[in-house]
């Protein structure tokens, strides 16, 4: 089973450190992810395509991009998955979930996708769920480890974790050879600043800017069952 991870973001680093899977990413190799077609070429000889690359301002009206790196090109990388029988894991967004119900579940339909990020991201999830032959879609949130500011957000709750312990979470489940939709997070749900407090506890309370989804809340069962049964 050879698998390759493209991009090399926060979570795409830390797949790759862990794994020592293969990556490809803007900085390592010549290719522009909006530009599928560059792409294929260094994918022919692998299995599974963990893809982690996204446009992921949530502030900017940066419409052509969030629609062109988030949903054009993930729906051609599935085209050509399925045409080439390999596995795609995306990696997608808890953002998704944006002011939904406490704890949504892979089951529920998301309807409040509130900026341009988080509508194509949950456009790709469909385009996936749709038309994939094998996937692993992951929705989750994943924060940067040590928590490197003064202040963090008291006002924004979510099941959000740490980058270490989601790249674990994603790397186990691709190892089990699971399929389908999982939140990948923590059990438990929490405010920003609550799980700031873990890396440093002196970290200070904020609130977040008005269009910031405040509650991006979801139940991790699935994949917490997923990861332990070996089945």
């Amino acid at each position: 089973m050879k698998v390759v991870v493209i991009g090399n973001g926060l979570l795409g680093k830390e797949i790759v450190n862990l794994s020592k899977w293969d990556c490809i990413s803007r900085s390592t190799h010549d290719f522009d992810f909006r530009d599928i077609t560059t792409v294929y070429q260094y994918l022919k000889d692998y299995d599974i395509i963990i893809n982690c690359v996204a446009h992921t301002d949530t502030y900017s009206n940066e419409r052509e991009l969030h629609w062109a790196i988030n949903y054009k090109a993930v729906s051609r990388l599935t085209d050509w998955c399925n045409e080439n029988d390999k596995k795609l894991v995306h990696i997608s967004t808890d953002y998704v979930y944006a002011n939904s119900s406490d704890l949504a579940t892979e089951a529920d339909v998301p309807v409040h996708a509130n900026n341009w990020y988080s509508y194509t991201k949950l456009l790709a999830d469909g385009y996936i769920e749709l038309k994939s032959n094998n996937y692993l879609l992951i929705r989750c949130g994943h924060k940067e480890f040590p928590f490197k500011y003064n202040a963090a957000w008291s006002d924004v709750k979510g099941n959000f974790d740490y980058v270490p312990r989601i790249a674990e979470g994603i790397i186990r489940l691709v190892a089990l050879q699971r399929e389908g939709t999982y939140n990948v997070g923590s059990s438990d749900t929490h405010t920003m600043h609550e799980l700031a407090q873990e890396s440093f506890s002196e970290v200070n309370e904020m609130l977040s800017s008005e269009d910031t989804p405040k509650n991006v809340s979801m139940n991790c069962m699935k994949y917490k069952i997923a990861i332990t049964d070996e089945e």
